[in-house]
C-alpha cells in the first residue's frame, strides 16, 4: 500500500528545490552549473524490516576527491556504456551495495541537483528491493553501509546543525543525525524532497 501510494506521488509535481534548500548549508551556491555538468545518479532504496521500512546510505572510503569520506546514496557518474540514468544508478548500487540489480523495482525519480564541488548534475531515483538485502559492500569504494529507519527521516528532532569551516570562513550547515551519523550536504538536500514527499504518504 505504502509503495503503491508513494509510486503514485512520485509521479506527481515534485516539491524541487524549495524542498531541496531546507537541508543545504549556509551560501552554497545555487547558479547555473558552468559549462557542461557530469551527469550521474543516485538510488534511494527502500525495503522493509520487521514491518518497517529503511533506506540506505554508504560511507565512502578517503580518497583525494571532493567526495572522499562523505555519506551518500550509492551511485556515481553515468558511463558511456549506460543506456539510462536509471541504469546508472542501478548498476552503481549493485557495485557498491553487493545486492543484484535485477531485485530493484524502480518507483520514480526527483529533481535533478547539481554539485558545485564536482559539477555532477545528480538524478536522484527511488526503488524498491524486493525482499531483505544482505549488504556486500565493495570495499574498494564503501568503508561501511547505513541503514537508517524513514521514521527517524521523518522525526524532526534528527535535524541538527553544525559548523563548516573553510579556512577562516565558517557557516552552518543542517544534517540528519542517524544514529550518529552525519547526512549533510547534496545527500541531505535530496532526501529532504524525499521526506516531503513521504510525509503525505502513510507507511
Amino acid at each position: 500500500m505504502f509503495l503503491s501510494k508513494l509510486e503514485r506521488k512520485l509521479k506527481e509535481e515534485l516539491p524541487g528545490l524549495k524542498a531541496q534548500v531546507l537541508m543545504a548549508p549556509e551560501k552554497r551556491p545555487f547558479l547555473a552549473a558552468p559549462g557542461k555538468p557530469v551527469p550521474a545518479a543516485v538510488l534511494i532504496l527502500l525495503f522493509q524490516r520487521d514491518e518497517e521500512w529503511y533506506t540506505v546510505f554508504i560511507k565512502r572510503n578517503d580518497y583525494d576527491g571532493p567526495h572522499g569520506g562523505q555519506i551518500s546514496l550509492p551511485g556515481g557518474r553515468m558511463e558511456r556504456y549506460d543506456s539510462s540514468l536509471q541504469e546508472t544508478a542501478l548498476r552503481e548500487t549493485q557495485e557498491e551495495l553487493g545486492i543484484p540489480s535485477s531485485r530493484i523495482r524502480i518507483l520514480g525519480n526527483l529533481t535533478p541537483l547539481h554539485i558545485p564541488a564536482s559539477n555532477y548534475m545528480v538524478h536522484p531515483f527511488v526503488g524498491e528491493y524486493k525482499g531483505i538485502p544482505s549488504w556486500q559492500p565493495d570495499i574498494a569504494e564503501v568503508k561501511y553501509v547505513i541503514e537508517a529507519r524513514l521514521s527517524q527521516l521523518l522525526d524532526e528532532k534528527n535535524v541538527k546543525f553544525k559548523k563548516i569551516f573553510s579556512g577562516e570562513n565558517a557557516w552552518n550547515a543542517p544534517f540528519y543525525d542517524m544514529n550518529g551519523e552525519e547526512i549533510w550536504g547534496a545527500t541531505a538536500m535530496i532526501m529532504s524532497e524525499f521526506v516531503e514527499i513521504i510525509r503525505s504518504v502513510e507507511f
